[in-house]
């Protein structure tokens, strides 16, 4: 079995927990690491992201430096977690000896690979990178309301205002389109979440649509320009009258999965709309009725 791995080397937790993950894999797997991660174990051979091949790629970091990873190589994608929230998470760094025994099921075999959906997009000629979690197409200035058309498939079928619009992934759901009040969606349920950021109307709700539909965003007005922001990893622009166009991407996201359900891992991220804890809401048990 060849192991890429990576971490961000900015987060000296993250670069601590490498050097544990090299100490694990010793001896039982050959291992790469990525540009990134190369002063982690200086002998060892690296390369860029887009470059490295093996059989899982190990990213040891926050959210965003499994995105990362995840626009760069197609290696499946073991995610552990060495910032906050880390939703994208499948190992949680804080856990004692929880890297070790993770990578010790890898090697063993105990585990699977999980597809998620991911969304292409381009401006007329302009292929975009794909994005994992979502879209952002926002004002292009700070503090103004932008006005955006919205097409399905070709056909205009309404307008808004709005500080921007973000087009997501299920993975997308419990991001971004969360903090704007979208709904979340299970990521085994296929489609594309679009969800207004302070619309002016404040009936505004969410939308899930087919992920086979194309869907399109064009800033309105003659002097104004808007930005789009794949995975928020960069800000490209986008002039007034010029439309995104977004759609399924024909490539996905593949995660190494140990078999926690998908409601289970968001224990504990405060995302879920339900008390999760007996009794957590100033409640006890004896408050309660008893179970069938």
């Amino acid at each position: 079995m060849r192991v890429a791995l990576t971490a961000n080397p900015k987060k000296p937790v993250a670069i601590a927990m490498a050097h544990r993950a090299v100490d694990a894999i010793a001896g039982r797997a050959e291992v790469v690491l990525s540009d990134q991660a190369s002063a982690v174990a200086p002998a060892l051979p690296h390369a860029p992201l887009e470059e490295l091949e093996a059989d899982v790629l190990v990213a040891i970091g926050g959210d965003g430096t499994f995105l990362y990873a995840l626009r760069r190589s197609s290696i499946p994608l073991l995610p552990v977690n060495a910032g906050t929230v880390g939703v994208l998470a499948e190992v949680e760094g804080k856990v004692p000896n929880g890297i070790e025994r993770a990578l010790a099921r890898m090697l063993d075999g105990a585990y699977y690979l999980e597809d998620r959906m991911k969304l292409a997009a381009d401006i007329g000629p302009l292929s975009l990178p794909d994005a994992t979690n979502e879209y952002l197409i926002h004002s292009g200035r700070v503090g103004k309301m932008g006005f955006f058309e919205i097409v399905l498939d070709g056909h205009p079928v309404g307008r808004i205002r709005a500080d921007g619009l973000i087009v997501a992934t299920p993975t997308g759901s419990t991001a971004y389109a969360l903090s704007s009040l979208g709904p979340v969606v299970d990521p085994s349920v296929e489609g594309i979440v679009l969800t207004a950021i302070a619309p002016f109307r404040v009936e505004a709700r969410a939308l899930v649509i087919d992920p086979l539909r194309r869907i399109g965003i064009r800033p309105l007005g003659a002097s104004e320009s808007s930005v789009v922001l794949p995975d928020g990893q960069e800000e490209l622009p986008v002039g007034s009258g010029r439309t995104v166009t977004i759609y399924r991407s024909p490539r996905q996201a593949t995660f190494v999965r140990f078999g926690a359900p998908f409601f289970e891992s968001l224990r504990g991220k405060r995302i879920l709309p339900w008390t999760e804890v007996r009794g957590e809401e100033g409640g006890t048990d004896a408050d309660l009725p008893p179970d069938p």
